[in-house]
């Protein structure tokens, strides 16, 4: 990990020199838009209204679509919409395809608060790992998410 609070809060500066390196020699192993989104001038630029710092989870949906005859065949997708830090549009991130999730989200009573950061990554198999912390009250969320790819929407009000 490289730029979650642990790792951040040490030195900032460097947690992003890091990671930066690490996205450029991992490059060729990563999902499209995930490496795409990752490597943007603008997703980790809190003045921009299309970062999802400080964003507010407005709902996660978990759908589980099936084929086959009796409908045996199954995969998991997941959207998470997010109102923008600006309270000027939504953010939208959606895993067309997850191998596997976990939710940490203790002492959430008031709501998940401010999406603090968040770390993209690949695993030995290639798949996408999105690292989220939420930034709470008392005590931070923490989120991840193992996915084929992730899509990215902002949708103004």
């Amino acid at each position: 990990m490289f730029i979650l609070a642990a790792q951040r809060d040490d030195d900032h500066v460097g947690a992003f020199h890091r990671y930066r390196t690490y996205l450029e020699e991992n490059r060729t192993r990563f999902p499209k838009c995930a490496h795409a989104l990752a490597i943007s001038a603008w997703y980790f630029d809190f003045q921009r209204h299309d970062c999802p710092h400080d964003a507010w989870l407005e709902w996660i949906r978990i759908e589980e679509a099936s084929s086959g005859q009796r409908h045996e065949i199954r995969s998991s997708a997941i959207t998470i919409r997010l109102l923008g830090a600006y309270h000027d549009g939504n953010i939208e991130l959606h895993y067309p395809r997850v191998f596997e999730y976990q939710f940490d989200s203790p002492g959430i009573e008031g709501g998940h608060r401010n999406w603090r950061y968040d770390e993209l990554r690949v695993d030995t198999q290639g798949r996408l790992i999105h690292e989220i912390e939420w930034c709470g009250a008392r005590t931070a969320a923490t989120w991840r998410i193992v996915a084929s790819d992730v899509e990215f929407r902002w949708m103004p009000c």
